[in-house]
């Protein structure tokens, strides 16, 4: 697999997160962390059925438990965080503060062995990030609540956790992708622990509810982690994570084409700035040559 295509690997995740908003809406009234554990159990399931049919248990033995530490505590942490955050702060800035991990990706990513950060990787990603912010911050203003302050500072951490978890998964590219699949296990078992704790347990309402829930499992919280383990270990990292700033652009477009969100001017001008700063930084990383595995 060329980098080329690893990175496009990558990005069918981007694509899959897109419709995370529509298809959540669709689980109401069920709470978040119940909600992550049903869905991380349906994407782990994916994983271990692969395995079985592909033989390669073996795999799975000789990754080192601090892998599945590490991948299980990027996974799980960032949902635990993002859904904390979204309890105590407005949603609109909750979303664009946890809506920082692309850019640090884009800056952390530098560090990484054989990589480099040049000035059209951070102008593209400074470009893409205030077109994702014209989005998130759509309803964005008044004074903040009380403990809105606790939630923001919950939401910087998510955004860190993600994209240290995504930066840090190209030094541990040894262990498989399979590997993933024991991270969404482990996921909706700790999940499965906090919802007992701090929610009550309601379900999901009708087929409609029942079908969002396993789609979500099987598509944003499901295929999309595997192919994002491809892309980050395998592809340009810097420029996946440029062209996630698309996520929010794509899922309100979903939403629009659902009847869910009112298309506006707002939203065409975040299309340009996104295609520009990914277009930007699309252009620094072919600079480099592309690497085979």
């Amino acid at each position: 697999m060329t980098r080329g295509q690893a990175t496009a690997t990558g990005f069918v995740a981007v694509l899959l997160w897109a419709l995370l908003a529509v298809l959540t809406v669709g689980t109401v009234p069920t709470p978040p962390l119940l909600l992550t554990a049903i869905t991380f159990a349906i994407g782990g399931a994916m994983g271990f059925a692969w395995i079985a049919v592909t033989g390669s248990w073996a795999d799975l033995r000789r990754v080192p438990a601090r892998v599945y530490l590490f991948g299980t505590a990027g996974l799980f942490g960032y949902h635990f965080l993002y859904f904390s955050a979204l309890r105590l702060a407005p949603p609109a800035e909750a979303s664009l503060i946890a809506y920082l991990w692309p850019l640090f990706i884009v800056l952390l990513s530098g560090l990484l062995p054989g990589e480099r950060l040049t000035g059209g990787h951070v102008g593209g990603a400074i470009m893409a990030f205030g077109g994702a912010a014209l989005i998130l911050a759509r309803g964005a203003g008044g004074d903040l609540p009380a403990g809105a302050m606790a939630g923001l500072g919950l939401a910087f951490l998510c955004a860190l956790t993600w994209s240290t978890y995504s930066v840090g998964s190209r030094l541990v590219g040894h262990a498989p992708t399979a590997s993933v699949a024991v991270f969404c296990a482990a996921t909706a078992v700790l999940s499965s622990f906090a919802h007992v704790l701090t929610e009550d347990t309601v379900w999901p309402v009708g087929l409609w509810g029942w079908v969002s829930c396993a789609a979500l499992g099987i598509g944003p919280v499901g295929l999309a982690f595997y192919v994002w383990d491809v892309g980050v270990k395998r592809g340009n990292i810097q420029l996946l994570g440029v062209a996630s700033y698309a996520a929010p652009l794509l899922s309100t477009l979903v939403l629009i084409a659902a009847n869910k969100a009112e298309a506006t001017p707002r939203i065409a001008i975040s299309a340009v700035l996104i295609t520009l700063g990914a277009a930007l930084a699309a252009r620094a990383g072919a600079r480099k040559s592309p690497v085979q595995t």
